[in-house]
């Protein structure tokens, strides 16, 4: 067999089924492999959609998604892809074409250096030297791509590479080994949390990567600590059977969650990496508190906020190991009076839609297995604050890198992986003209994913930031020439309706949840509307603003 049929039969030994891509010229001798095999190849309509469905693929499922595309341009637009993979973490191997071996460096057609280009936003990347050596690279890459702290790995294969002809060995998988190697101890960790009186777990989104829920779940039963989470780690606390449950914490964080951590006395960050949308002014953060610091990758270790007690290694390992009762009833009592004050509100007068009051009742009324997909801005942050998760793998956003487009082909990638669940993505109207052309892959392949568009006509949080931070100067932030979603949509033969009112709302939530295909819920919002509490950029979380003043 040539190459690029090797690297289809690796592929599959590999245990993978889906891959997301678009064709072209460098990387045809791999599409021509397909066409005979197996797998199933969804194409998307743009690179950057492929990679991006590639992530909620993985995202869904805890499965290495896989993306394919061609060299030059193509290569190039998946490079917003993997840097969203990078900063969130996700398992993600790319396969580019490249030009042949003998034309690199000659400025061929098409050829792009993607190599260098990728080293800022992969965790590793290859580029093929010989046939021989892709046994070798197959194998690592998805060890790379799924061990330690995931990411996302570039291989980069010349065309005659992918043409030439040799027998070359099954790939062999490889398999990840847990770190455990603890930096401090765990008698140190115990100690510490023995003493504390109001103590704080600090959920990332490394508990979900880890599959330590069900062993997070398990010690926050035994050791009743209130606990708050990152917009990654949303789902991994059972949050409505719990009532020391304060939600996330951060810039639009519940301000109970943000007032706890500010007097806590000691943090316990689990899989959490400081992120500054999380803490707000670092050296503000929770000034008071010991900080024990669990996660697998040593780099994050100390990297923003010094850790008096580290504990690297398998955070199932580790969190089995600090489980025992704790005692802090006074802390609890404070704690569930901080939720009672502070406890969300969905009272608005008039006839407007209150876009938080929609996606709770989304929420309330979709399946509890329902996996939402968001794009990036107010929608978003409406979407962390108003809508629960039963699992963080239900919840798949943009968090590190904020790319907005994210919400459409994330779903399509996890719709693919959990066919049988239902998959809502949330958008607003300046994310969604971002990879609309989108709406052709889920015409495709018939997915029946549900698509919620909140419409203010504006840019809406680069909106709400020139109002309170820039003094009003509405810059490049008006979208008043949107284009008729409800039409756009029905050219691609999916469905929808427009409300505007909240007397409609019900009875449109039902609508587009018993629809049995894809659906549009076009939603008009008011263009005002703001995102509440914020904490302003470069100030701590003790300054949140609840409204303008």
């Amino acid at each position: 067999m040539n190459g690029a049929q090797w690297v289809v039969q690796a592929l599959q030994q590999q245990g993978v089924y889906v891959v997301f891509g678009y064709p072209g010229g460098a990387i045809m001798p791999l599409y021509d492999a397909l066409f005979d095999s197996d797998l199933e190849h969804l194409l998307c309509r743009h690179e950057q959609g492929a990679a991006i469905a590639a992530i909620g693929y993985a995202r869904a499922i805890g499965k290495v998604g896989v993306c394919i595309a061609t060299s030059g341009p193509g290569a190039t637009n998946l490079i917003t892809g993997l840097a969203d993979a990078l900063m969130d973490s996700v398992p993600l191997v790319a396969i580019t074409g490249q030009v042949e071996t003998t034309l690199m460096g000659t400025d061929a057609f098409q050829e792009i250096d993607v190599l260098g280009l990728s080293l800022s936003c992969t965790k590793h990347s290859f580029l093929v030297p010989s046939l021989e050596a892709l046994p070798e690279i197959i194998s690592e890459a998805f060890l790379i791509a799924s061990s330690g702290r995931p990411g996302p790995v570039l291989i980069d294969i010349p065309k005659d590479i992918q043409l030439a002809e040799g027998v070359l060995p099954n790939c062999v998988i490889k398999k990840k080994n847990h770190i455990i190697n603890l930096h401090g101890s765990i008698k140190s960790a115990k100690y510490l949390m023995n003493k504390a009186s109001r103590p704080i777990l600090y959920i990332g989104g490394g508990v979900g990567m880890a599959r330590a829920v069900s062993t997070l779940r398990h010690f926050i039963e035994k050791t009743s600590i209130p606990h708050v989470v990152t917009l990654k780690g949303l789902g991994t606390s059972a949050d409505y059977h719990n009532s020391s449950y304060l939600g996330m914490l951060g810039m639009h964080g519940n301000p109970a969650a943000n007032i706890a951590v500010q007097s806590c006395d000691l943090l316990i960050a689990v899989g959490a990496r400081f992120d500054e949308r999380v803490t707000g002014q670092l050296n503000t953060f929770a000034p008071n508190a010991k900080i024990i610091h669990l996660d697998i990758d040593p780099a994050e270790i100390s990297k923003l906020r010094q850790a008096h007690v580290t504990l690297l290694g398998d955070l199932n390992t580790l969190l089995s190991a600090l489980i025992h009762p704790l005692s802090i009833d006074p802390w609890i009592k404070e704690i569930h009076l901080l939720k009672k004050k502070y406890a969300w509100s969905y009272e608005q007068l008039g006839e407007a839609i209150y876009a938080p009051y929609l996606l709770k009742t989304i929420s309330d009324y979709a399946p509890e297995d329902t996996i939402v997909t968001t794009d990036v801005g107010q929608h978003q942050m409406w979407t962390a604050q108003h809508m629960r998760f039963s699992l963080p793998e239900n919840f798949i956003t943009s968090s590190g890198l904020g790319t907005m487009g994210f919400g459409i082909p994330a779903a399509i990638g996890a719709q693919l992986a959990r066919p049988h669940s239902m998959v809502v993505c949330i958008s607003g109207d300046g994310s969604f003209m971002m990879n609309v052309q989108e709406l052709a892959t889920i015409k495709r392949k018939k997915l029946p994913i549900k698509i919620v568009l909140l419409d203010n006509k504006r840019l809406g949080m680069v909106r709400q930031w020139q109002q309170i931070f820039f003094n009003k100067r509405y810059s490049e932030t008006t979208l008043n020439d949107n284009p008729d979603f409800l039409l756009l949509a029905r050219a691609f033969d999916i469905p929808g309706m427009h409300i505007s009112r909240k007397e409609e709302i019900l009875s449109a939530i039902n609508m587009m949840l018993t629809q049995p295909g894809p659906f549009l819920l076009h939603v008009s919002i008011d263009e005002c509307s703001n995102v509440w509490p914020i904490v302003p950029p470069g100030a701590g979380n003790d300054t949140m603003l609840e409204k303008l003043s």
